[in-house]
């Protein structure tokens, strides 16, 4: 009996180091959009402990402080699992091979994988095995730092165009203000360029923010910026300009609209959204109609040309917005985003508590807290 159970403990060590490995692999290494369940598991699990802190802060520039550690922690947390779970691992190992007692199979696994030698092996399987953690933990090691630097590149990259549309949309940033201010400009026929540079912006981080699972988490530096209020302004502004702004119609807003939508919904399938992926082009939006009209006063009064056809351009709006609204504003919820028009005022998860918006969401918030939209853990 004491045979078999050894022989099961070097079975069952080698099989849980093998699921760390390719955990890593699958997590760091692998470039595709994959669910890693250990990975998965720790980024839920500490998740769960900064809600609990974030919702007892009572502003929302309180909550973003908590929540701006989480991904940093997460990743962090992420190798110390895997740290863990190859030291017990090669203990079960140890053991097997004739190490006792337990305690002494862990210092030995311990000395093995942190390099360090206190506990030099004594024979050759031992030594084998040693050798073995020792690699396996000089690879993760090796595996976070290239995974580190590959992380904020990806979030540079990101956060250049969210801190450029400040200039053009305001912070919070807004459908209304991009147009609005680009026609005071004299570039609305030009504003084609932008959604030209955000249908970039939109296939990127569909690749790095499924592809690198933490990523999303990072937040923008400044509080009230966020990756996923500015793609949805965008987002808003294409879906204005083709259905109500009076200009030529050109191919820039819908190629945008198009990347957009695809990313956000990408991005969504990794996080198990739930989400409509036909919806039709009358489904009910949160937008409401009567905030469609206010958007659209506040264009004319700025001079900005629109068409005449005000339910027209209603259906077309939300034939647009619905390919999208879902996501977005879920997603919104589940990253915690700072208030913003259209997107974060009508998530579900998260009451927004700013300071600097309380008097302007506090409706809007109210009429959306009926909104039945939540992330689907």
């Amino acid at each position: 009996m004491g045979t078999v159970a050894r022989v099961l403990a070097v079975v069952v060590g080698g099989g849980v180091s093998a699921i760390v490995l390719l955990s890593a692999v699958r997590t760091v290494v692998l470039p595709r959009s994959e669910v890693v369940a250990l990975t998965r598991a720790v980024f839920l699990g500490l998740r769960k402990l900064f809600d609990m802190v974030a919702r007892e802060q009572r502003s929302y520039e309180d909550r973003d402080r908590v929540m701006a550690l989480f991904g940093p922690f997460g990743l962090m947390a992420l190798a110390a699992v895997w740290a863990l779970a190859i030291v017990g691992a090669f203990t079960l190992v140890f053991w097997g091979l004739g190490v006792d007692p337990l305690r002494q199979a862990f210092v030995s696994s311990g000395s093995s994988f942190t390099t360090l030698g206190f506990a030099p092996p004594h024979s050759l399987p031992t030594a084998i095995a040693s050798v073995a953690e020792a690699v396996l933990g000089l690879g993760l090691v090796a595996l976070l730092i290239s995974y580190l630097p590959s992380i904020y590149a990806a979030f540079q990259r990101r956060e250049v165009l969210v801190s450029l549309l400040e200039t053009r949309a305001g912070n919070p940033p807004t459908a209304v203000n991009i147009l609005v201010r680009h026609h005071r400009i004299g570039m609305l026929d030009k504003a084609q360029d932008l959604f030209a540079t955000w249908e970039v912006w939109f296939a990127d981080i569909e690749e790095s923010h499924t592809s690198q699972g933490a990523l999303p988490f990072f937040r923008s530096p400044l509080p009230h910026r966020s990756w996923i209020t500015a793609g949805g302004a965008v987002l808003d502004a294409a879906a204005l300009s083709l259905s109500v702004v009076d200009i030529p119609r050109q191919p820039e807003p819908a190629l945008c609209l198009r990347a957009g939508y695809l990313s956000l919904r990408h991005i969504a399938d990794f996080f198990s959204v739930p989400y409509d992926g036909d919806p039709a082009p009358d489904d009910p939006i949160t937008i409401a109609r009567e905030e469609f009209d206010d958007a659209c006063r506040e264009m004319e009064e700025a001079g900005v040309p629109l068409k005449a056809d005000r339910d027209q351009a209603w259906a077309d709006f939300r034939g647009w917005r619905v390919n999208y609204d879902t996501v977005l504003v879920t997603l919104a919820g589940f990253f915690m985003a700072p208030y913003a028009r259209w997107s974060s005022d009508r998530s579900s998860r998260y009451r927004v508590q700013s300071r600097r918006v309380t008097q302007v969401a506090g409706a809007v918030r109210r009429s959306a807290s009926r909104l039945p939209f939540g992330r689907r853990d």
